[in-house]
């Protein structure tokens, strides 16, 4: 659906560098795949709802450091944010308070895999000391 209407022509135009299309074969060859939900918030025995604050800083922060780890483990991992993403918490059975945020195909690279070389702001680009 991404691929054939949701995004834009410049956003499409934008991911060309990577080679990406709506083929996703690291979905199927990865021996794991991580999704990482939100809980926007909690649900109590009685059904009473208790909101979570900074949700998506906390999984944000938390997943950059699960990201770390999986390198440092030795394995290679890249973030894939399907769109729509709501499939998930249906196939995996989770509670109406979680959302998906994030998914996260892991091994070992495939031989010949290709990193794109992406250039990054300069810190003075990023950056304003007051």
């Amino acid at each position: 659906m991404f691929y054939k209407g949701r995004a834009s022509e410049e956003w499409l135009k934008d991911l060309e560098p990577f080679g990406t299309n709506w083929q996703k074969p690291f979905l199927e060859d990865a021996p794991w795949l991580i999704v990482v939900f939100r809980k926007n918030f909690d649900v109590s025995d009685k059904g009473e709802k208790a909101k979570n604050y900074y949700v998506q800083e906390s999984v944000g922060i938390a997943c950059g450091f699960l990201i770390a780890a999986i390198h440092l483990a030795g394995l290679c991992t890249l973030t894939h944010t399907p769109s729509p993403m709501g499939f998930l918490s249906e196939i995996l059975g989770r509670p109406k308070n979680e959302k998906p945020f994030l998914l996260l195909p892991v091994g070992y690279p495939k031989e010949g895999a290709r990193v794109p070389d992406i250039s990054k702001k300069e810190f003075k680009e990023i950056t304003d000391f007051i």
